[in-house]
């Protein structure tokens, strides 16, 4: 090799030095262009994948790790070592990587384009999108002009106005796919906010494309002559051919594919073959070929084939080609290139104006749109999120010969330290707290029956889906009491880059989905839309939350919270079989329904899905849904009944109310009665005090248990006929067994309480081989394969806070003392959604101990 005055390297090679013979034949495989390209490729992703656990704990972005990867493999760190440099990245292999490296690019900013859709720009407008983005674009455009100025000395072959352009436009943008990454960390996705920053970066990203197609155009220009029109032009006719030409035809192709069919390979592979194709011709006329790209996923017909392309590149872009990229952008850099304490201040103080111009610009137009200053705050931070599309802007100013080696490594260790502070910003700075506003209506109980009924529904796949949809159409919906549910898709977030995208997807949002989480977002979302359009008095909100397993139950309880759900309905992790067994479908599901009982915000149903009728089709064959509510007392059996309540004003609902009462066996003790002297005696003892007190308590409860039934019988069954009451005596376990086994046949729907907290004789013995404790002792055998039911079990609990048992305490007879007294002798009060469940105590001690219950936190 060479070196010319040009300041360019010639690097000559052998076309036949593809492939090694092999080290037996003593060749080094890493003298030839397919080994080092493999053994490059593998040290890159090690070591970003390393980096990427290793900043997991900060938080921070896998691009940053991806980044800093290839900062760490080049000249700033490992390639300051001639011997790694000349072994591993020599000059003759840098051609082959960056190709390849492009490649990745050029497919991955075709996903991007996929992913995205025009009809969402449409309509943010209303939401202050676009002035919010133009805000935060402007401020940091206009702070990086003096600084270009200052910058620009020291580049004698740079041109200053295309300087200036690139350093604003880096500045300035926002990364769409990163920010979204972002927000589904700090869980913002499907806020308010979250929508709003990634509606802005949207906008960022649009105005951001075209100042880049105008940057490279008059970059190779030293001014405005006729071969930048001429490519302005080319540039402007390729758009217009893509959008009123091609679109058209693919769309025509697309409704020619059987509903249901998959996309043929010839379809595919004549797909990628276009990418390349328009990649070449924006490359040709002058623009970088990832516009061309880019333009080419945007006119993609949003449906089958957009899932079908994902599916197959997802994966091997993301995880293989655009590492590759991101890590030869840190090859690039070197940080020595920064020399002198003048350089290092200006790159200081650059990444402080730029980050607090972003913040400015948007609070300001937060402001204007008279929103709090806290959210504008939050806002702004977020609207500092770098990646992707300002390494692509970065690598092109370079190529270009704009950047220089000092301002090549100063744009990305911009990007990196504006990235990195984005999430502890922000989880600094926004409370999730905050928008936690209290509500009353927390339970169906506390619900007016003349109001409106809000329900958040969780749905995992479609086959949730149609046992839901039935189970809120019999809640009866009217024009007095109308039903607005909320449907939550749950996606488990992986590891993939561009999966949050989705993550706020809705029916006629206009935004793509990926993967398989696409096809089964579209089903759910276009069954509950038929729901609505079949079902008077409802309303359905759908929603998809893409989170980790262990973190799920978060953005459920969030939801509940901001929409004022009263009641969350949520699959069971069991799904039947053929044969009538129950199997699991996920154990991770189990995980998340207790994490949602342990902490939800109002009352929670859990839904073993066994199938349910449609009570419409039950109407039109003149036939009805039977519901049993079975009833043992307690604050989650009275909410049970208060559900069950709403759905018996529904025409098609036969209702059962059976109430289990202990007979007097049941009260029998295989001790013998102590002596009237013995309990004059102890009564004086505190453990005899404490049993008083649990007395008391039952006591108070049956009070409660009774007044709720009367009022029911009253207001409820005196006016309806299809109303049934059922009292049944048992005195142990399998009587209580045996009762729901002679009811349960030929009803379509068991509704039951939890019971947490519950000590009765009619389930003793019953919770000795609990598998299921979320599901409380009935709702375990309702849903054992043993018991070989055929009915959809709903099992519920009440939301019950420590501050509104405290108020209730208070406000009973035995009013302060007795709570205080129940805290002295073994009670504690239960945290939100628990209640006081019994501890099992050594016969001799009399007086029963209870406990929290033993729960995942």
């Amino acid at each position: 090799m060479s070196y010319n005055k040009s300041d360019m390297w010639i690097v000559c090679y052998a076309p036949s030095m593809i492939s090694s013979n092999g080290i037996w034949q003593g060749d080094n495989p890493l003298d030839y262009s397919l080994p080092l390209f493999i053994v490059q490729v593998i040290l890159i992703i090690f070591t970003t994948r390393v980096l990427v656990f290793l900043l997991k704990p900060f938080r921070q972005p896998r691009v940053i790790a991806e980044i800093l990867g290839g900062v760490i493999l080049g000249p700033s760190v490992l390639g300051r070592s001639t011997k790694f440099a000349e072994t591993i990245f020599p000059l003759r292999s840098v051609m082959l990587v960056e190709t390849m490296a492009n490649v990745g690019l050029l497919y991955f900013l075709f996903l991007v384009g996929v992913e995205m859709d025009i009809a969402v720009v449409k309509r943010m407008s209303k939401r202050a999108a676009f002035s919010i983005a133009l805000g935060s674009m402007i401020v940091p455009f206009l702070i990086g002009i003096p600084f270009a100025f200052l910058l620009h000395k020291s580049m004698d072959f740079v041109k200053l106005g295309t300087f200036i352009l690139y350093l604003g436009v880096v500045l300035s943008d926002t990364s769409f796919p990163v920010l979204a990454r972002v927000l589904a960390e700090v869980k913002l996705l499907n806020t308010e906010i979250g929508k709003i920053a990634l509606s802005s970066a949207l906008v960022s990203n649009m105005c951001a494309w075209v100042l880049l197609a105008f940057s490279i155009a008059l970059a190779e220009n030293a001014t405005i002559s006729l071969a930048s029109i001429w490519e302005v032009v080319s540039c402007v006719l390729f758009v217009l051919v893509c959008v009123h030409v091609i679109k058209p035809i693919l769309l025509r192709l697309v409704q020619k594919i059987p509903e249901g069919e998959p996309i043929s390979d010839f379809f595919i592979c004549s797909m990628l073959a276009g990418v390349m194709t328009c990649g070449f011709i924006t490359d040709a006329i002058g623009l970088h070929s990832v516009f061309g790209a880019f333009v080419f996923g945007l006119i993609i017909p949003k449906g089958p084939l957009c899932m079908a392309l994902i599916e197959r590149l997802q994966d091997f872009v993301s995880g293989i080609l655009l590492p590759l990229f991101l890590a030869i952008s840190g090859l690039k850099t070197d940080i020595f290139a920064i020399h002198g304490a003048d350089t290092w201040g200006i790159l200081g103080l650059l990444i402080l104006l730029a980050c607090v111009g972003k913040i400015m610009g948007t609070i300001l137009v937060c402001l204007y749109h008279k929103m709090p200053l806290h959210e504008g705050l939050t806002l702004g931070v977020l609207m500092n999120t770098k990646g992707v599309i300002e390494m692509i802007f970065i690598n092109v100013g370079k190529d270009q010969k704009v950047l220089d080696e000092k301002s090549f490594a100063i744009m990305v260790i911009v990007s990196i330290v504006m990235t990195s502070v984005v999430v502890p910003a922000v989880k600094t700075i926004h409370k999730p707290g905050r928008r936690f506003t209290p509500y009353k209506r927390r339970t169906v109980e506390g619900t007016n029956r003349g109001g409106e009924f809000s329900v958040l529904v969780c749905v995992h796949t479609p086959r949730n889906v149609p046992t839901i949809i039935n189970l809120l159409e019999a809640s009866c919906p009217t024009r007095q009491s109308p039903i607005f549910a909320y449907v939550l898709h749950l996606v488990e977030l992986t590891g993939r880059s561009s999966t949050a995208l989705i993550a706020h997807t809705s029916r006629g949002s206009g935004c793509p989905g990926v993967n398989g989480t696409q096809a089964q977002a579209d089903e759910i979302i276009s069954a509950f839309g038929n729901f609505k359009q079949n079902v008077h008095f409802v309303s359905v909100s759908s929603m998809t939350a893409i989170s980790p397993y262990a973190t799920m139950h978060e953005d459920i309880c969030g939801v509940a919270e901001d929409k004022r759900a009263s009641l969350i309905i949520i699959p069971f992790h069991k799904q039947q079989t053929v044969d009538g067994e129950m199997e699991d479908s996920n154990p991770a599901f189990q995980t998340i329904n207790k994490n949602v009982l342990e902490n939800s915000p109002c009352s929670v149903g859990i839904l073993i899905d066994r199938g349910l009728r449609s009570t419409i089709m039950a109407a039109s064959q003149l036939t009805t849904n039977g519901v049993v509510v079975l009833f043992f007392g307690g604050p989650d059996d009275r909410e049970a009944l208060a559900y069950a309540w709403r759905m018996s004003d529904h025409p098609g609902i036969h209702l059962t109310v059976m109430r289990f009462v202990p007979g007097e066996a049941a009260f029998e003790s295989p001790a013998p009665a102590p002596a009237p002297e013995e309990s004059k005696s102890a009564s004086s003892h505190s453990g005899e005090r404490g049993f008083l007190r649990v007395l008391t308590e039952r006591d108070r409860e049956k009070e409660m248990d009774e007044e709720f039934l009367r009022e029911f019988n009253a207001r409820a069954m005196e006016n309806n006929p299809s109303i049934e009451y059922v009292e049944k005596v048992v005195n142990h376990g399998e009587e209580t067994v045996a009762a729901i086994r002679g009811i349960a046949g030929g009803h379509d729907l068991l509704i039951v309480g939890r019971g947490h907290g519950r000590e009765s004789a009619a389930t003793v013995g019953l919770s000795e081989w609990s598998e299921c404790p979320e599901l409380g002792t009935i709702g375990d055998l309702l849903a054992s394969s043993d018991f070989a039911a055929t009915n959809s079990v709903l099992v519920i609990q009440r939301y019950a806070p420590a501050d509104e048992y405290e108020e209730e305490m208070m406000g009973s007879p035995e009013g302060r003392n007795g709570h205080y007294e129940e805290l002295e002798y073994g009670y504690r009060v239960p945290p939100p959604g628990r209640g006081l469940e019994p501890q099992p105590q050594p016969q001799p001690q009399p007086a029963p101990v209870f406990q929290l219950p033993f729960g995942h936190y």
